[in-house]
């Protein structure tokens, strides 16, 4: 859960319980990346790092010069101004991909697509297992025929940004156990699924469905060694948030929140620009953060995150387990 939420204390909390943590290496620079890696192996030396593939779709300068208009007014509520010129970069993708190759972990995963093979097969020479998010059994053939080892299989109910190879495609309701199912009919490589936990039925419902493993996000957003910001636990337990939204409105990307309401404003226009609208917007998040303004920031969370404990992981781990 990149941005925050995941902490080296949620890593290790995590691992405390027997499950498999992961650090996320999305928006961290290499050097800060390192850090969290050679901290969490001192405790836990069985854990994984995430990464974003890096997008090279063309940006409409129009199109996005006019959503920063759009948002202009939302800007000036924290009085700032939002550059209409767009901003992208790769998230340092090179030197996040060379640290991982000195220095080797268990497991990394990849999310927005795929990387090259090379990429691949250089991180398995190392000892890593490779692992890529899907969202459809089209993509997991894909990544299959990469090389990859296993799947991360991600189902519509997912909080946060979809994993999506095309982030134009509509993201239709799929539940995760019958995505798992398809995609292990046309491919036979181990099976994490993701999306929809609302506890351990969900858990359970999962495994049934020929899933090695399950992951969850939203389910520890409330813990207590999660980084998940004041204003985004407290609407995390706000009875006037009522239902979740897949939105690209905050990044140029589509990813599940509570509908609130920039959502509302703004869920019209589509502005598919990742990771552009993410800077774009990213200040303006921020300061709505910080003023614990919900109404203006990024709430990810899952279709169960009405579920969501209190406490700490390792007891939230416990209890999804529970049923297994």
């Amino acid at each position: 859960m990149a941005g925050g939420p995941s902490t080296v204390a949620l890593g290790r909390a995590v691992a405390s319980a027997g499950a498999f943590p992961f650090l996320a290496g999305g928006y961290k620079t290499p050097g800060a990346l390192a850090d969290e890696i050679a901290e969490l192996r001192a405790t836990a030396p069985e854990f994984g790092v995430n990464l974003f593939v890096p997008s090279h779709n063309a940006i409409d300068e129009q199109t996005f010069a006019a959503y920063a208009a759009e948002l202009a007014d939302e800007a000036a509520v924290y009085g700032l101004t939002l550059d209409p010129v767009p901003i992208s970069d790769d998230d340092a993708w090179d030197a996040k991909l060379a640290l991982l190759i000195a220095q080797p972990v268990p497991v990394v995963s990849f999310t927005f697509g795929l990387p090259e093979p090379a990429v691949i097969a250089s991180l398995q020479a190392v000892g890593t297992r490779v692992l890529a998010s899907v969202t459809t059994p089209e993509e997991a053939a894909r990544a299959r025929d990469a090389g990859v080892d296993a799947l991360v299989v991600q189902g519509s109910g997912a909080g946060g940004h979809s994993a999506t190879f095309n982030p134009a495609r509509p993201i239709d309701h799929v539940s995760a156990a019958d995505l798992v199912r398809a995609v292990l009919a046309v491919v036979d490589l181990p099976v994490v699924a993701a999306g929809g936990v609302d506890g351990p039925d969900g858990v359970r419902r999962l495994l049934e469905a020929g899933a090695a493993s399950v992951a969850v996000g939203t389910m520890l957003l409330r813990t207590d060694e999660a980084g998940t910001s004041p204003t985004h636990r407290a609407a995390l337990s706000d009875p006037k948030f009522t239902e979740t939204v897949v939105t690209s409105a905050f990044t140029g990307r589509p990813a599940r929140a509570l509908r609130n309401g920039f959502v509302d404003r703004h869920q019209g226009t589509d502005v598919l620009a990742y990771p552009a609208v993410h800077h774009l917007t990213r200040e303006l998040r921020q300061a709505a953060g910080r003023a614990g303004d919900a109404e203006r920031l990024h709430l990810w969370a899952g279709t169960g995150w009405r579920t969501a404990p209190t406490g700490p992981a390792a007891a939230v781990i416990d209890w999804l387990a529970g049923g297994v």
